[in-house]
């Protein structure tokens, strides 16, 4: 009869590469520029999309956090004050963690369900499902 080790050891060895590779999730950075009063974020869409997050869903969780009105225009971000790229990429960062990447495993395969009144982000990778709060 075999050990305890040796399961663990031919277990492991039947599972795929995959799960053993940690692939590196990156959020981009804020590319943008202050023109007059107003933050322009020129590529937020393709952030939002990066995050798999509907653009919309994003600009009412960083105004929120940033306490500044904004608006979506043209495949752009008008945030209307001057507001640092950093602060900005905080935001978005806080978002990630707090609606994209799992609690759990820490990867970025999630989507937002709704189900009855209780809205949850739920894992594809490891099956996970932790309740947040929509906006």
């Amino acid at each position: 009869m075999a050990s305890y080790e040796d399961l663990l050891k031919k277990a492991r060895k039947e599972l795929p590469e995959s799960v053993f590779i940690k692939e590196r999730f990156e959020i981009p950075k804020v590319k943008g520029f202050i023109q007059g009063n107003n933050t322009i974020v020129v590529n937020f869409f393709q952030i939002a999309k990066t995050l798999g997050r509907e653009p919309e869903h994003m600009l009412k969780f960083i105004l929120k956090e940033i306490a500044a009105p904004g608006k979506l225009e043209r495949h752009r971000l008008i945030i209307g004050r001057k507001i640092s790229a950093s602060m900005i990429n905080q935001k978005v960062k806080a978002y990630a963690n707090t609606y994209v990447l799992c609690p759990e495993c820490g990867k970025p395969d999630t989507k937002l369900i709704k189900e009855k009144n209780v809205s949850s982000l739920k894992c594809a990778a490891c099956g996970s499902k932790h309740p947040v709060r929509l906006l």
